[in-house]
């Protein structure tokens, strides 16, 4: 049994700029209390440099004074550091005596045997620990005139121990507290920020088939959504001209079928209504036969306009000339040109280009019609082609009614006509256009139109 992979939900936008604030919120108050802590051991160990080299000075000071005076170095160590809490200190002569030692701990192989620097600014200052407390302190050596002695001098750092553990305690609530804070303030400030995009959506959600026409200001949002705004307004623009276009085809597809099913239904009728000769019936058959073959047409065009918007067109191009396709097809017209006394000329040479032969014929064959059929009689239609590096030009050129510039742009849309009170059988179903222009595009190409002074010209672009 194959087992469906459920789909990933994404990460709300809030959740993801909250894991960031976090991210970033934990790595500076790691840093600030990794730099806090530093600081303040730093300080210690200052001080406690200081408070040993004052010890240093008051022992060298003592054993100087008792050997002018004359006075045992023992007697006169008694009272050497007075005013000094935690602190320790051995002497010893040269030659290995014990001299002095306060009360306390006994540290001498310890800290003969440490090499733990506390600081690059004091490389004489180590530590090192006994009976699990810590020290800190100098092995020195104290010259007077006379003799020369071994000074071990150490500082029980129990209370700076102490002060730091409740000091980081305090410090780990702070910044907790600090840190949850800034979340609350960083939820507060996304929820207030995401406001803008919650009122565009509650106006987005206005959007109906009947209120396409819609848009939103860019000026009333701030300058992160304007492109946003610009997107979604040109997204509802183009569905509204596709949704007017779909009404519009919906309403001229009804139109077209009616007109040739309406005739059917009608003749029938009439026919039907009492008894008539053999050839009357087949009068019928013939005249519906014609409207069920525009039928067929009709909704064989429909289909191929449908499979066109669909990209469901497969081209099967091979080498072309636009020139002998054309001519062949002046052939196929010259019997419907004769009845107007048209004349149908060609100018320009090309080399051939890649194209479905059968598609091209049929839009140069919509476009020579369209020509023929709105020209006056005795003119000439002209057909002239032209080449660059980059692509070839056919232009087919006719004398007539000049088209007015507001259906220039609409001449290729579906059933559009500029008259729509024209004879329809004579005009066609409205589709031959929209098919000219969905060919030309599948090859790559471009179609447009001008008419000025009862010159109209269709001009197609092909790449080469």
């Amino acid at each position: 049994m194959t087992k469906v992979k459920s789909k990933r939900t994404p990460i709300s936008l809030t959740l993801r700029v909250l894991l960031f604030v976090m991210l970033a919120i934990g790595i500076s108050l790691v840093l600030s209390g990794h730099l806090i802590l530093s600081a303040i051991q730093h300080h210690f160990m200052e001080q406690d440099a200081e408070e040993l080299e004052v010890v240093e000075r008051s022992i060298q000071a003592t054993l100087m004074s008792a050997e002018e005076q004359g006075q045992a170095p023992e007697d006169a160590l008694l009272n050497a550091v007075v005013g000094h809490h935690g602190v320790y200190f051995l002497v010893r002569a040269t030659d290995g005596t014990l001299v002095y030692r306060t009360k306390g701990p006994v540290f001498w192989s310890e800290s003969a045997s440490s090499s733990q620097q506390t600081s690059s600014q004091h490389p004489n200052v180590i530590a090192w620990k006994q009976n699990n407390k810590a020290y800190r302190g100098v092995v020195t050596t104290i010259d007077t005139s006379s003799t020369s002695y071994d000074v071990v001098i150490a500082l029980d750092m129990a209370f700076h121990k102490d002060f730091l553990i409740t000091f980081k305690r305090s410090l780990f609530l702070i910044l907790l507290a600090s840190g949850i804070v800034t979340l609350l303030a960083a939820w507060l400030g996304i929820y207030q920020g995401h406001l803008p995009l919650r009122s565009l959506s509650a106006r987005i959600q206005q959007v109906k088939t009947n209120k396409l026409d819609l848009r939103l200001d860019p000026s009333l949002v701030p300058g992160e959504l304007e492109d946003l705004v610009l997107s979604f307004n040109h997204m509802i623009e183009r569905l509204e001209e596709g949704f007017v276009r779909l009404s519009h085809f919906s309403s001229d597809i009804a139109h077209e079928l009616r007109t040739p099913l309406t005739n059917i239904i009608t003749q029938t009728q009439v026919v039907m209504s009492k008894p008539r000769e053999l050839e009357e019936y087949r009068e019928l058959i013939y005249s519906s036969l014609e409207e069920q073959e525009r039928l067929a047409k009709m909704v064989s065009d429909m289909l191929w306009l449908a499979k066109s918007d669909n990209d469901l067109i497969k081209l099967e191009k091979t080498p072309l000339l636009l020139a002998d396709e054309t001519r062949e097809l002046f052939d196929f017209f010259d019997a419907l040109a004769s009845e107007k006394d048209l004349k149908l000329q060609i100018e320009g040479v090309a080399g051939p280009i890649p194209g479905d032969r059968a598609l091209i014929r049929r839009a140069l064959s919509n476009l020579l019609s369209n020509a023929i059929r709105h020209s006056p009689e005795g003119e000439t239609i002209s057909v002239v082609i032209q080449e660059n590096n980059t692509d070839q030009t056919l232009t087919i050129e006719n004398l007539g009614e000049t088209i007015p510039e507001e259906h220039i742009s609409k001449l290729f849309d579906r059933f559009y006509r500029i008259d729509p009170s024209r004879q329809r059988n004579s005009e066609g179903a409205g589709l031959g256009l929209a098919i000219t222009k969905s060919i030309i595009t599948a090859h790559g190409g471009e179609i447009g139109v001008k008419s000025n002074d009862g010159l109209t010209e269709f001009r197609v672009t092909l790449p080469a």
